[in-house]
């Protein structure tokens, strides 16, 4: 089974630097996440649970999910605290449970905990598509984000892992390329 995981789109993602392409990112993920369910497959979304006072605190308008995301009811969120979904949560135990074959990963921000979701997914021995045009975050000080984008497209191509790792825009995943 195909899971798609979401990570971390949230209303607090907005507050500081704009955001990579956002609106094209949520269009997509829009996209992917319905070719997904129509194929049988399950979209899990990832919603970071802030420190009182952060921008995600648990219940406050910026953890959120942003409106603009389609979500179905059969939809499974999955609470995390650090970059990590993995650490601290059932996220591998619902994968097994699921029998997810393959994980497609969206979402923000795709130097943190974008990341850390594919690299440990690989570590799981997971096979792996980081959805290469379906991630963003900002400008750093040291690179735009559209330069932070492509490095991590390029070093999640050549992650050495058990499960495979194939990244993949999203037109080729809809055109049943991946």
């Amino acid at each position: 089974m195909d899971v798609m995981l979401v990570v971390d789109m949230q209303v607090g993602l907005r507050e500081g630097a704009p955001k990579y392409d956002l609106l094209g990112v949520v269009g997509r993920i829009n996209a992917l996440g319905g070719a997904i369910r129509k194929r049988g497959g399950r979209v899990l979304f990832i919603q970071h649970c802030g420190d009182k006072g952060d921008r995600f605190e648990l219940g406050t308008p910026g953890w959120r999910f942003l409106p603009e995301l389609r979500r179905a009811p059969e939809d499974i969120v999955v609470a995390k605290t650090l970059n990590d979904p993995f650490h601290d949560s059932p996220l591998s135990e619902i994968l097994g449970d699921l029998g997810a074959e393959r994980l497609f990963v969206t979402g923000w921000a795709t130097d943190f905990c974008v990341d850390a979701t594919v690299r440990q997914a690989v570590t799981l021995g997971r096979s792996v598509v980081p959805v290469a045009d379906a991630h963003t975050v900002s400008d750093r000080p040291h690179l735009t984000a559209r330069a932070i984008i492509e490095h991590h497209n390029w070093v999640w191509g050549g992650l050495i892992a058990p499960g495979g790792v194939e990244v993949l825009p999203t037109h080729a995943i809809l055109n049943g390329e991946g």
